[in-house]
């Protein structure tokens, strides 16, 4: 047994191809536009929203004749306005490792915008139980000592029963499957997994405040307040209308602009 804190990789993000916006603005009539937008997500963002009006520049379209010139003003207006569904075209990609899954079920209860990929303990066999624990275990002697004694007991337990089933000794990888799934329902939810997560930047703005709120589970608040520092850095545009506000020792991320 382990204790093991929750990590956060980011690990994709959208990427524009250049030739192909080159040849869309070359044909929409605006070859020259460029933009100062930090990142490709906010690049391909601040894309999809302008061509909805054909706002490159001035004249393009008889009823524009005035544009936002800079990427910041453009997302920040997109998001005051409520233009949701052109936050959605820009999509991230993280790993979320030594994660419980209790982290992991309230995760997947948001499906809108999302996708995930978690390490199945169906082909990956379970030796040591390592696990992230709580505060409020952490802080009470008493609960820690209850809390070690009874993981190192399942860890006996998932031994024991790879002994009885024979899955170091048998041949036969399905059988190994079958046995290895049926030893995992003496795990605790708490075990430390692996998940890949990904979001589109609507998705994701929704969910760090959510999920970074006081009455959200500690460990989810945790590792949704890392998601939000490391976004908030690479992708100013999309989170600058952001403030944290420390609560309980963990940041609570807000913004007026809930339902963007």
């Amino acid at each position: 047994m382990k204790i093991v804190q929750p990590k956060v990789f980011l690990v994709g993000e959208t990427k524009v191809i250049d030739e192909g916006l080159r040849a869309y603005l070359d044909y929409v009539g605006a070859p020259e536009w460029t933009s100062d937008a930090p990142s490709d997500p906010e690049l391909l963002v601040e894309v999809m929203g302008r061509l909805c009006y054909r706002s490159f520049k001035p004249g393009l379209n008889p009823n524009v004749t005035k544009i936002r010139e800079h990427s910041s003003d453009y997302l920040a207006n997109v998001i005051r306005v409520k233009h949701g569904s052109v936050i959605e075209h820009s999509m991230v990609n993280f790993i979320f490792a030594d994660v419980s899954r209790v982290f992991t079920h309230e995760l997947v209860r948001h499906r809108a915008g999302t996708a995930a990929s978690q390490e199945s303990l169906r082909f990956v066999r379970l030796t040591d139980i390592n696990l992230w624990l709580p505060s409020v275990i952490t802080e009470n002697e008493e609960a820690m000592t209850i809390m070690v004694r009874s993981v190192k007991y399942l860890e006996r337990i998932q031994r024991q029963l790879t002994k009885a089933l024979a899955i170091e000794t048998t041949p036969d990888f399905k059988k190994k499957k079958v046995a290895t799934s049926a030893i995992r329902r003496v795990a605790p939810d708490g075990l430390a997994t692996s998940i890949g997560w990904s979001a589109n930047m609507r998705a994701l703005r929704h969910l760090i405040e959510m999920r970074t709120a006081p009455d959200a589970e500690e460990e989810i608040r945790l590792v949704f307040g890392r998601v939000a520092e490391i976004v908030h850095g690479r992708y100013p545009n999309f989170f600058a209308d952001y403030s944290v506000e420390m609560v309980d020792g963990l940041p609570w991320w807000k913004t007026e602009h809930r339902k963007v």
